[in-house]
Formats: structure tokens, sequence, C-alpha cells
């Protein structure tokens, strides 16, 4: 069974096309029209190995607010999509992610229910031309569209690119792990028997 999801979203503010594989091997195309969210985007692609394609026009003329968003709204539709009924999965992942003097924890359940918890104080209001307030709007939007629980954490360091490129990372082996297939689950990891 393929685990791939191909969205498009088109507002006022954003013509999105996205496509998912959550059993790739890392590879990515990714055009977004920010730099250093392409670089996160590329690290999640590959440290998760999921194959991502992902085209943006957004109104960066205003901000990137509404590219970055709508990036992780539609980022979480397709892993919704592309894990389908869920089954065999195995439904929780954690990650601590250490780089350089930075350390970030990721913890995810695919339960269905929606829930962000982020502690990551940021001490710059930009890494290139990503605002650092957008990272916990990211993961939101993503941990909403996808129904899934993310907590997210730093453990220590102040470098501030250290610190997102750890989050993306972090986040990427989480839910490697979180979505990767267990013979020994025969339908959902739930008593109630449904995610």
């Amino acid at each position: 069974m393929d685990r791939i999801a191909s969205i498009t979203r088109t507002t006022k503010e954003t013509k999105i096309q996205l496509t998912l594989n959550l059993d790739g091997t890392g590879k990515a195309d990714i055009q977004t029209g920010i730099g250093f969210f392409d670089h996160m985007l590329h690290s999640f692609a590959r440290h998760g190995f999921f194959d991502l394609t992902l085209q943006v026009e957004g109104d960066l003329y205003v901000d990137c607010h509404h590219t970055i968003e709508d990036v992780g709204i539609v980022l979480g539709e397709a892993i919704k999509g592309a894990l389908g009924e869920k089954k065999s999965i195995k439904r929780y992942g954690s990650f601590f992610l250490p780089m350089d003097e930075a350390l970030v924890m990721c913890a995810i359940d695919l339960s269905g229910r929606p829930y962000l918890d982020f502690e990551l104080p940021f001490t710059v209001e930009r890494v290139g031309d990503f605002d650092t307030e957008m990272a916990k709007e990211f993961f939101y939007a993503i941990s909403y569209s996808a129904g899934m629980n993310l907590h997210m954490r730093k453990m220590r360091g102040d470098n501030n690119h250290h610190l997102l490129e750890a989050s993306f990372k972090a986040f990427a082996k989480a839910l490697d792990e979180a979505s990767t297939i267990d013979p020994r689950i025969q339908d959902v990891l739930s008593t109630k028997g449904t995610l």
C-alpha cells in the first residue's frame, strides 16, 4: 500500500502544491520563496526519509506568515491523508535531536486529536527570511490539520539557527517513528479500536 498524498490549496494569499511519500528515501524538491524555510523542509524530508515535493506561490511582499502557516496546514493534511486508516502504525514517536550546543525534544502521538505544546524560546526575530515566531505557527498548523498530539521543547541551546534546525529534524525523526508500520499491530494501536 502506497502511503502517498497530494494536496493542492489555493487562497487569495497562497497557492500550494504538495506531494508527500511517508515511505520515501528523503528526496525533496522544494520552492517556497523563503530560503531558510526551504532548508528546514529539506532537512525534514532527508532526516525523516520522506519524499517531499512542494511548490508555493505566496504573498511574500506582505511577509512570510501566510506562506509558512499555509504550508503547515497542507503538510498536516498530507500526513493525515498518507496515513489513511493508520492500521499497524506505531502511533507514538519521540526523539532528542542534538545539534552542537542545542538539544531539542519532540514527541508525537498520531491520535487523531490535535494538540500542540511548544516551548522553544528564540532570542532573535529572524533567521534569514524566516520569522522565528513562525516556527510555533507552522507546527501548530501541522498538529491541527494532521490531528496529532505534538510536543516540542528546547532542552539546551542558544543559537537560534541550531534550535530551529534541531526542531525540524527532531520532528522528522519522531514522525518517522510514529508512522512506521509494526507487523505486531494487526489493526490500530488503541483500546477504542480507532484513531
